[in-house]
């Protein structure tokens, strides 16, 4: 084993949930609060409040050169422990040791100024990784031509998208050379041919002898890049070693490598020559995994991710929406509908569409998504790679709250409740 360049001991971090107390009272009210204090505690009113561990006693070390994947599902504890590395949010107890230069990207809105242009935040976080201006005039054009932003460079980047935030937040943090680089679901974010420069580009940085932690979803990307992989489950370390696969295969057996809004390919389920699927999911307007209930006017995507093996000018992606309270589907859409020009091109090899659930519809309840992959025509005519009535593939959500503005609004049974225009014959 080489040097050591991450070490953490006994890492815990605790979130308070509820019971916020205001942070300034006058001198009247904390004299009131003082005196009456006895009299709550008595009654139960003592202002007790909850706490969650996001992580509990995590302790590991990383030698120098060594790429770590982190696995577990929603809430593991993933990307608290790399906000703890980025020293983004402090350790509840615990400590932690980094030993070399650290470049990191996070989630979308974290690591740059947002007032500041994309060249001038650039120009900061090298700083801020004690790099001289003229380190980073070297790498300038490297971190330009890989983020594919140089119309927006003068650009505040409060004004990016997020694809075109994370392509530069990502640029930054592998070009700038740190020692040590933590990547979190880079992967959840943008089209295929940027999540494949981005994997080219960390397979680089790993085959030059640097550090690598690499929180992700996307178990082929961890056994490709990853020499080790640590599975978290509730805030604690349950397996770490090298044995990546074994430990990938215990992931995925389990019922926590599959919430409800996320499917992966596990190796070669429904396979055919035709078109592999090897992601779907649900997602935010953000690229957000959903892991909570949502409203019926936020916006939800299904987006599906697979491979064309042989192209087929036949070939549909759709899906169908069930409810909880029918047998029979709500609707079912395909990315063939409408006009042909509209339609997303489809092309030989890895692709990524998506589509938007419609808003203002849905009632509250859980909603079942079948996902159906079939060939309409030509050599392999009503050929059903996926379907619901042959094999499922199905992702599921939840809506707890109908939005309307009305002060008459009452809930009613239904599946759906539209807000419908009503007018004085």
């Amino acid at each position: 084993m080489g040097e050591i360049a991450i070490r953490a001991e006994q890492v815990g971090k605790r979130y308070q949930i509820g019971g916020k107390r205001a942070s300034y009272k006058s001198l009247r009210e904390s004299l009131v609060a003082a005196a009456t204090a006895p009299v709550r505690w008595m009654r139960g009113q003592g202002g007790k409040v909850n706490t969650f561990w996001a992580l509990r006693d995590v302790s590991f070390s990383v030698s120098q050169g060594e790429v770590v994947g982190i696995i577990g599902r929603n809430g593991a504890g993933k990307s608290t422990l790399l906000k703890i590395l980025s020293r983004i949010t402090k350790p509840t107890t615990g400590r932690v040791r980094l030993y070399g230069r650290v470049g990191s990207l996070l989630e979308v809105g974290t690591g740059f100024h947002p007032e500041l242009t994309g060249r001038e935040n650039i120009f900061l976080s090298g700083a801020i990784l004690g790099m001289r201006r003229q380190e980073i005039r070297l790498k300038f054009d490297e971190i330009v031509d890989f983020a594919e932003i140089e119309k927006f460079l003068d650009t505040p980047v409060k004004f990016y998208s997020s694809g075109m935030y994370v392509r530069l937040a990502f640029a930054v943090a592998a070009h700038l050379e740190p020692e040590i680089l933590l990547v979190d679901e880079v992967l959840a974010v943008g089209d295929a041919a940027f999540q494949k420069k981005c994997l080219g580009k960390m397979g680089d940085v790993a085959q030059e002898g640097r550090t690598v932690l690499f929180v992700s979803h996307r178990m082929d990307a961890i056994e490709r890049l990853c020499h080790r992989v640590m599975l978290l489950r509730q805030g604690s370390i349950v397996l770490d070693g090298r044995n990546v696969q074994e430990i990938i295969g215990e992931y995925l057996s389990s019922d926590e490598s599959a919430p409800s809004s996320i499917w992966e390919n596990p190796g070669d389920e429904f396979r055919n020559e035709w078109f592999q699927p090897l992601r779907v999911d649900l997602c935010d307007a953000f690229g957000d995994v959903l892991v909570k209930p949502v409203r019926n006017t936020d916006e939800i995507y299904l987006r599906i991710e697979g491979e064309v093996r042989r192209f087929s000018r036949s070939l549909a992606l759709g899906y169908y929406l069930f409810s909880e309270h029918t047998r029979y589907p709500i609707y079912y859409s395909q990315h063939k509908d409408g006009p042909p020009e509209k339609w997303p091109e489809i092309k030989p090899g890895v692709n990524i569409i998506k589509t938007r659930i419609p808003t203002w519809l849905l009632n509250e309840g859980q909603y079942t998504i079948s996902l159906v992959v079939h060939l309409r025509s030509g050599p392999a005519a009503k050929l059903r790679i996926v379907h619901p009535d042959e094999r499922k593939l199905e992702l599921t959500f939840e809506i707890n709250n109908v939005a309307n503005d009305s002060t008459e609004w009452i809930k009613r049974k239904g599946v759906i409740a539209p807000i419908l225009e009503w007018t004085t014959a």
